[in-house]
């Protein structure tokens, strides 16, 4: 395949075979010098100007390729390996332009121009390595101008499609347009379409092994659904109930977020499965999986998959004695607390710490305070399942604690007979 720089050595290929061809040709006793130039029409020199007659070669537009575009894209898998490179195809579009100095030169210089393209429909692999070729490998000492020997390296000529040029018909209306976008006068022009370019960067790509021997495996469609989850809000190491329709099947698996485990039990329309362990606290999600297995040794393909339910899984928590108490005065103390947490909390999660007053003050309101933890940053563990949080401008008092993980909370103990709130009770001072 060729890469980046194979348009411009299309362009400087066309224009070595111009410039060849009108030597051949001997028109310096009829035309006097000729330029062949491959640059934008307003830039050409005006012959008037007491300049050579001027063949002019300009590439006004590139159109993918229509042959090739269904090739495909670029793939990559889930780590970001390139899978697949397809190549860049492109069509490439020319005005051959001809500038006259004196009567009749451009119509000359156009016949030539145009002769040589037809007698060359094809660039042949040997005309693009001596036209790309750097000086010192150029036949007479020729060659590419300094600045332009890295289209050597362009591949061009080595592509799997080889370089095509037909003439292409513009009407008057598109020549029109073009030649007012070019801002100069028109001259006597002849479009062609160069094809296929096809641009691809060198670079390793992950292919799969190739097909040994098929199996395959006739099996009715049927999707898993969850209707609901019971219960909602559960803690750690709980159990959660899945309700629905179509779940049994084999194998089965359920993935909670990134964990995959396998359920307790399972039935057509229930499914109970204990909660893996290293799942956060927060807004979890559950997800049944319906793998196909071949009978390979290989491990199940991927099959059907229910829609996904979202559940709270609450986090536990257990507070030490305040530490570090501090009077402030008025009533109010300052204080590290150390709260432990399960499942432990991650160095990214957001965490409060709630306090209720109980009982309250005869007379009086309970009072309520919250406080944030500090963020964590990356030269913290991953998760920890001890976190010390500053405590600011606390009244005495014994306070219910609740903790707040993302969007989670923990939950309270209450009196079955009364139904009050019991605990986790912290004291200061």
């Amino acid at each position: 395949m060729s890469t980046a720089l194979a348009i411009a050595g299309v362009s400087a290929v066309l224009r070595d075979l111009l410039i060849n061809g009108l030597i051949d040709q001997d028109l310096v006793p009829a035309l006097g010098d000729v330029a062949v130039t491959a640059i934008a029409p307003d830039r050409v020199r005006p012959s008037d100007d007491n300049g050579p007659s001027q063949l002019n070669l300009f590439l006004y537009q590139a159109t993918p390729n229509i042959g090739w575009r269904n090739v495909g894209n670029p793939a990559f898998d889930a780590r970001g390996t390139a899978i697949a490179n397809p190549p860049l195809a492109l069509d490439l579009h020319y005005l051959l332009t001809a500038f006259g100095a004196e009567d009749f030169h451009a119509e000359i210089l156009l016949g030539y121009g145009m002769q040589l393209l037809h007698e060359h429909p094809v660039l042949t692999r040997d005309a693009i390595r001596t036209a790309l070729a750097p000086p010192t490998q150029a036949p007479g000492g020729g060659g590419l101008p300094e600045h332009l020997r890295v289209l050597a390296t362009s591949g061009l000529a080595d592509q799997v499609e080889q370089i095509k040029i037909v003439p292409e018909t513009l009407n008057v209306e598109s020549i029109s347009k073009l030649w007012s976008a070019f801002q100069t006068n028109y001259r006597p022009t002849a479009a062609y379409l160069v094809t296929v370019v096809l641009i691809e960067r060198p670079r390793s790509t992950r292919q799969a092994l190739p097909v040994t021997r098929r199996n395959v495996l006739a099996r009715q469609l049927g999707r898993p659904v969850i209707e609901s989850l019971d219960p909602l809000f559960l803690p750690a190491g709980g159990i959660l109930t899945l309700v629905g329709y179509g779940l049994r099947a084999v194998p089965i698996a359920v993935r909670f977020d990134e964990l995959t485990t396998a359920p307790d039990s399972v039935a057509d329309t229930r499914i109970e499965v204990t909660l893996p362990p290293g799942l956060p606290a927060g807004i979890r999600t559950v997800q049944v999986l319906h793998d196909l297995d071949f009978a390979t040794p290989n491990e199940p393909h991927r099959g059907f998959q229910s829609n996904v339910a979202a559940f709270t899984l609450r986090p536990t928590i257990a507070a030490g004695l305040p530490q570090n108490v501090t009077a402030l005065g008025g009533g109010f103390f300052a204080a590290d607390l150390d709260v432990t947490f399960v499942p432990e909390v991650g160095r990214d999660q957001r965490v409060t710490l709630v306090f209720n007053q109980t009982p309250p003050p005869p007379g009086q309101r309970a009072r309520g305070f919250s406080f944030a933890a500090p963020p964590r940053g990356p030269a913290d563990p991953p998760t920890q399942p001890t976190l010390t949080i500053p405590i600011d401008r606390i009244q005495a008092g014994t306070y219910l604690l609740r903790a707040q993980v993302d969007a989670a909370e923990s939950d309270l103990q209450s009196n079955p007979m009364t139904g009050e709130f019991i605990g986790p009770t912290v004291t200061f001072p």
